[in-house]
């Protein structure tokens, strides 16, 4: 399906770049054989296929390695870029001095618990957190979400008791879990309170209960990361088609040659698309690789 059933001027595209969940996954949270099957015919025609995930980057690595997709790996919402074959780092991102620490104490003063990003997947781990216990009485204050997050990536964490009071140096992005309204009211009040420094998006989590406030410094998105990537290799914009599902999605939904929402996607996304193609579960990616390939035609 399409909201319009023939782009104008389709882009010759260089790059396909695709989000993770929500797009490459189904709602089993699997990469169904349609989509490798899509995926394979796009590269087989000579177009590079990257992702381009919310995922922390040791999450993404198995879909990439399912896809034998080799190229950088654009994760943390464009926060951290890395190279699989050896995950040498080509890009991370990093807060104005001074504003981490801010933020950080403004969630915590909040009642909610921040998760902080740094480049560990050499060290074993992957995020940092205050504490693995329990920290609510009742799961709906901070989000069951919360609980099922740590409890399912406890030897990933890197406990830091202090961290409201000391973050590590290093840390290029975060994000907070809870209910929907809490983040959305969060993601305002740290935009209200930290103006032209952070980027900030509230995503449902799609493998987790709850909603996520996404923290990250100002100007960092997917379409930042994946722009650094394509300059490198000589294409431009126009050049890339970018295919997504949720708000985090939207920058390079916007700015890509050609944007593509899947059908399970949120109305303001599709609404800013170029097409719209089928669901995560209806074969939408296969949409997705006749639209590309008919450009090189």
């Amino acid at each position: 399906m399409t909201n319009d059933a023939s782009v104008s001027v389709r882009p010759r595209v260089r790059l396909l770049v695709l989000d993770i969940d929500g797009t490459l996954t189904d709602s089993s949270h699997e990469v169904p054989p349609v989509a490798r099957a899509a995926v394979a015919r796009v590269v087989a025609a000579g177009v590079r296929v990257m992702l381009a995930t919310g995922r922390r980057y040791r999450d993404a690595l198995p879909i990439a390695r399912v896809l034998g997709v080799d190229v950088p790996l654009v994760s943390a919402s464009g926060a951290l870029v890395k190279r699989p074959s050896d995950h040498a780092t080509l890009s991370r991102a990093a807060f104005a001095p001074g504003v981490l620490e801010g933020v950080v104490r403004l969630i915590v003063g909040r009642g909610h618990e921040p998760i902080l990003y740094s480049d560990s997947y050499a060290r074993g781990f992957d995020f940092h957190c205050r504490s693995l216990a329990d920290s609510a009485d009742d799961p709906g204050i901070v989000g069951g979400g919360l609980r099922e997050y740590l409890g399912r990536n406890r030897v990933l964490a890197d406990v830091v008791h202090d961290l409201h009071e000391s973050p590590p140096a290093d840390v290029f992005a975060g994000f907070v879990m809870g209910p929907h309204a809490a983040m959305n009211s969060l993601e305002a009040e740290l935009d209200a309170a930290f103006p032209g420094s952070l980027s900030l998006h509230t995503i449902k989590s799609p493998r987790y209960r709850d909603w996520m406030c996404e923290i990250a410094p100002v100007g960092v998105t997917k379409w930042s990361g994946v722009c650094e990537v394509a300059a490198a290799w000589g294409i431009r914009p126009s050049e890339i088609c970018a295919v997504g599902d949720d708000v985090n999605d939207l920058p390079m939904i916007r700015e890509a040659g050609l944007g593509i929402a899947m059908g399970n996607a949120r109305p303001e996304v599709q609404a800013e698309a170029d097409v719209v193609v089928g669901t995560n579960d209806a074969g939408g990616l296969a949409e997705v690789a006749d639209l590309v390939l008919a450009g090189l035609a």
